[in-house]
């Protein structure tokens, strides 16, 4: 059998299946009580498919456009189970793709980053208004730099952003050190805009947002498939039938399981680990005395950040993929978290040998190029998505929240021009040679950026 016919057949030989894991991150702890789930068939102007930032975000924007609309919110376990309860918490600028990178069109890229600058002050507001305190800080996000030749690049990124009026800047090995507390650094990339957030509880400012407008959310109802149409019918496991005129794809990086994006994005398993909180004491001792999460420049890249109570969280490193997307091994969150704590180790030597207090782990939706896509589709232009966030989720979704709105609402032509508005993404082949580029480009990027083994 040829190459190209295996890929051809690959879908079919290896079906994925739609399983979903529970949520034991150190966020969850604060999720909400969950919603009842559907228990009668039911028709609405629009179903999504997901109750994590995207889709709750859709649900909240859609209805400030539309009132009168019908919104339901399917999502297969508790709002947050998904991405946006496991992630880094850190709230970035840009999308990954422009991150400390300009474009052929720089003026686009300022206008990206002001959108993105914009929406972090969104998310405060929401959160105001919603009553719930989604510890969103706004004390900047620091991109850390291991080489000298890193460091000059990032110098010169400084320099044309600041032409273009981006207040970005760049910091010395010794300002790096002053504010994080480790001299294991070249120097950094500060963002003055980006911030931090507790991913769960911004979780829930969306869901009491999107049902305060009128959205109904059902938890625990699991979509298994969907007839494509005029209007769309979605089947739930438990033999619920869902009449919709308009569907959103919100499921991140379980989409291909549904049968949409298979060969657009590559779902990658990512761990985190916290520590117990410190003391105010015990924090000044480490040395972090400025509030700023911070990430290193590797393509396998490591980031960290402080929680409200003062426990230090890491994450990143070496992501894992499973052949077909399986992630029931048992064993596939060992080797990452032993990673994490030697990286946590060699960045603060004081802290080496700490247990942390909890791991998790959970899988993105991240693109050949980095690069996100948000769009319409389908034979009626009746289905709308977002996905490819690459590692910058946490606050563009809620962004492509808006654009899929205004898209839904048929007055999407403000966005057109925006790179990322029904971008078209790298192909991404089916297994084996999925697993096979997947592993090969991986152990490459290890190799190359030098990770220590443990």
């Amino acid at each position: 059998m040829g190459a190209a016919a295996l890929n051809e057949l690959s879908p079919w030989i290896w079906r994925e299946h739609l399983e979903f894991e529970p949520n034991h991150s150190y966020w969850a702890r604060s999720a909400g009580p969950r919603n009842p789930r559907l228990a009668s068939d039911l028709d609405v102007d629009v179903a999504i498919v997901g109750g994590g930032f995207t889709g709750l975000s859709s649900a909240y924007y859609i209805l400030g456009l539309s009132a009168q609309k019908s919104v339901a919110v399917l999502e297969a376990q508790g709002c947050g189970s998904g991405a946006s309860g496991r992630n880094g918490a850190m709230v970035l600028t840009m999308t990954a793709d422009r991150f400390m990178n300009f474009s052929s069109s720089p003026a686009m890229d300022r206008r990206i980053y002001d959108l993105t600058v914009d929406n972090i002050r969104r998310l405060a507001a929401l959160s105001v208004a919603t009553g719930i305190d989604c510890e969103l800080t706004t004390n900047g996000a620091l991109q850390v730099l291991g080489s000298a030749q890193e460091t000059k690049a990032a110098e010169a990124y400084v320099r044309q952003a600041r032409s273009l009026g981006m207040p970005v800047e760049f910091w010395d090995a010794g300002q790096v050190a002053a504010a994080i507390g480790t001299k294991v650094y070249e120097g950094g990339f500060f963002d003055p805009c980006c911030g931090n957030v507790h991913p769960m509880k911004l979780v829930r400012v969306f869901k009491a947002a999107a049902e305060s407008a009128g959205a109904s959310v059902y938890e625990d109802t699991v979509v298994d498939s969907i007839e494509e149409g005029r209007q769309h019918v979605l089947h739930s496991r438990d033999g619920r039938t869902v009449r919709a005129k308009s569907l959103v794809l919100a499921s991140n990086a379980f989409t291909p399981r549904l049968g949409f994006f298979r060969n657009s994005i590559l779902p990658l398993r990512e761990c985190i680990g916290i520590t117990p909180p410190f003391s105010e004491q015990e924090l000044a001792e480490i040395g972090w005395r400025r509030a700023v999460p911070f990430n290193d420049d590797r393509t396998q890249v490591y980031y960290l950040g402080l929680t409200a109570d003062r426990r230090i969280h890491i994450g990143g490193g070496a992501p894992q993929y499973s052949f077909n997307n399986d992630g029931s091994s048992a064993d596939a969150e060992r080797l990452p978290v032993a990673r994490l704590q030697h990286e946590l180790g060699r960045i603060y030597p004081r802290l080496a040998g700490l247990e942390f207090e909890a791991s998790w782990d959970g899988v993105i939706d991240w693109s050949l190029d980095a690069s996100p896509s948000v769009g319409v589709l389908g034979r009626h232009r009746n289905i709308f998505y977002g996905l490819g966030y690459s590692g910058h989720g946490v606050n563009l979704t809620s962004v492509f929240g808006r654009i899929i709105a205004d898209l839904e609402a048929g007055r999407g032509a403000a966005w057109n021009e925006y790179p990322f508005v029904n971008a078209r993404l790298d192909y991404v082949p089916n297994e084996p040679f999925r697993w096979l580029a997947a592993k090969s480009g991986l152990a490459w990027y290890r190799l190359t950026e030098g990770e220590a083994s443990t």
